[in-house]
């Protein structure tokens, strides 16, 4: 039996679709590791993660038994083995596994046992689960494959220690969510090594799929809980692992310990990332985007620059005679500061327009919330008319908070392709405008120093609509709002359960009817990068007709 191994990891992107890319990806980074005893790639890596319904059409598994059978043969040289993600039909049934591929053929495989089914996962609708996975016998080691999902309850990992596995290797496909660094390594990882004393590889992938981001932070522990090796989050990275058989069983030898983003520079990075490839992979040449002056547009543009570069970004001012000198002045300073171009477009005279052509049908009726919504509709056709012109992808501009309250305009400032701001509160966006002013992002091509003027982060927030508008007159202060939210949305509680917090009922009660009635709304919202538990789109579905309440 040996008593040495070398593992590689490679922790990678995927484009989902893209067999013959990620194929060739697997097989260049396995040339950069001949060294290597094994290579170990992210969860579905031949296909993609997430990839949707996509994975149940016949004619993506004939395809993935070719490159399966390209992948097994290019181990005929005597390389390093090949652990890779894939699908498996058989029986009628499709199974997520992973294959491990040496000598030139197929070794081995094994099923994932547990599939997450809540959140933004769904792998009940296209997987049938496995057994409980045995250990793998492979060059005298035995090795146990937990997949993903396997390593986050007890079950899996205790039935391969018992059937003698030796160490656990768990590929995954683990998106970016607030907190979760320590819930991947000291809960969930350090629990399986506490109960069977086995080392751990933990490894994610790393990239933009549409609403989720992967962060990669792959990680190694050993028996005894100590982190042999912790990957940069964000970046792909290929890492030999040094491994020797000792009287304890197999012991990593301790190799680079990567910091990883504290908050709020992790949720600024995922929000650059899942930007950056969901351009990129849908071959858009830069973004548009509507720059008001106010600080969810400067945050946004910031974003977009940091993802993109200041060549891709186009910003376009909007003023209408409700548009103040201030946001004039801000607009054009934050355009100047991120070194973007910076168009600006009137739309008082299509707003003259509208009011002679809707005035015979409006006689008799006081201006209200109808003509402010076609102030912001026109910008929206303006901005679209221009992403059709020249190409630019729209860049929806909005926050969750208004999002959460229906604090947006359908067609309007709603209208777009993507957004880096759909799952972040109003306080957030406060906290990254802070956070960008004073410090440039690692990953970011932006350039250094502030992003956009101190008045954009201190002024009253406000849509400017009417005269003298302000956000507060139709909500509460976004450190009262956003806490309520929070409760609603992510925790799901009652009203009850908030006013126990201190929250005045009736304002919690609104709130929530506020919260229901916009569900419409938000289901014609652009996909936007997901970075809490629950996020409006894979994470929460909730009813468009809806008389349930809490607060009645």
């Amino acid at each position: 039996m040996p008593d040495r191994l070398s593992i590689a990891l490679a922790q990678l992107s995927q484009r989902v679709g893209d067999l013959g890319g990620n194929a060739d990806a697997m097989l260049a980074w396995r040339a950069r590791a001949m060294d290597a005893d094994l290579i170990i790639y992210p969860e579905l890596q031949l296909i993609g993660y997430p990839p949707e319904d996509l994975v149940l059409k016949p004619a993506l598994h004939a395809r993935v038994a070719e490159h399966v059978a390209r992948l097994a043969a290019a181990t005929a040289d005597g390389g390093p083995a090949m652990l890779v993600g894939s699908v498996l039909p058989e029986d009628g049934k499709l199974y997520n596994v992973l294959h491990l591929l040496d000598g030139g053929r197929l070794h081995a495989t094994t099923r994932k046992h547990e599939l997450p089914n809540y959140g933004t996962f769904d792998e009940k609708r296209w997987f049938t689960p496995g057994p409980l996975p045995d250990p793998i016998a492979w060059r005298g080691i035995r090795l146990g494959l937990p997949l993903c999902e396997d390593i986050w309850f007890p079950p899996v990992c205790s039935h391969l220690k018992a059937q003698g596995a030796e160490l656990l290797i768990s590929p995954h496909g683990s998106p970016f969510e607030i907190d979760k660094d320590d819930l991947r390594t000291g809960q969930v990882g350090a629990a399986r090594v506490v109960e069977t004393g086995l080392p751990l590889v933990f490894l994610n992938r790393v990239g933009g799929q549409d609403e989720v981001v992967f962060d990669g932070a792959s990680f190694v522990l050993n028996g005894d809980g100590t982190l042999a090796h912790q990957l940069p989050d964000w970046e792909e990275a290929l890492v030999l692992t040094d491994w020797t058989r000792g009287e304890g069983g197999w012991r990593c030898a301790e190799g680079d310990i990567h910091p990883l983003d504290p908050a709020p520079a992790d949720i600024y990075h995922a929000m650059v990332v899942a930007l950056r490839d969901y351009v990129e992979a849908n071959r858009f040449p830069g973004v548009v985007l509507g720059l008001s002056g106010g600080i969810d547009s400067a945050l946004s543009a910031a974003v977009a620059v940091d993802a993109l570069g200041a060549d891709r970004v186009w910003c376009v001012m909007l003023p209408s005679r409700f548009t103040s000198t201030e946001s004039l002045e801000d607009a054009a300073a934050c355009a100047r500061m991120l070194g973007v171009r910076l168009d600006t477009v009137p739309i008082e005279a299509a707003v003259a327009a509208f009011g002679s052509m809707l005035q015979p049908l409006f006689a008799g009726r006081a201006p209200d919330l109808a003509e402010e919504n076609i102030q912001s509709r026109i910008r929206g056709v303006t901005l679209m008319a221009l992403s059709n012109k020249f190409g630019f992808m729209l860049l929806t501009t909005g926050n969750k908070s208004e999002m959460s309250v229906g604090y947006a305009t359908i067609y309007g400032d709603m209208a777009g392709g993507y957004s880096v701001l759909k799952d972040a509160y109003k306080t957030t966006v406060f906290e990254l405008s802070r956070w960008r002013n004073a410090h440039r992002p690692a990953l970011g091509l932006g350039g250094d120093g502030p992003v956009m003027p101190v008045r954009v982060i201190t002024k009253p927030p406000s849509a400017e609509l009417r005269a003298d508008q302000k956000d507060s007159d139709s909500l509460p202060d976004y450190p009262e709002l956003d806490p309520i939210l929070h409760g609603l949305v992510e925790e799901e509680l009652a009203v009850d359960d908030l006013v126990a917090r201190g929250h005045d009922r009736d304002t919690v009660a609104r709130i929530e009817r506020l919260l229901h009635v916009a569900e419409y709304k938000r289901r014609q919202a652009p996909p936007g990068v997901k970075l809490g538990k629950r996020n409006f789109g894979r994470d929460r579905r909730y009813p468009i007709t809806n008389a349930f309440r809490t607060g009645a």
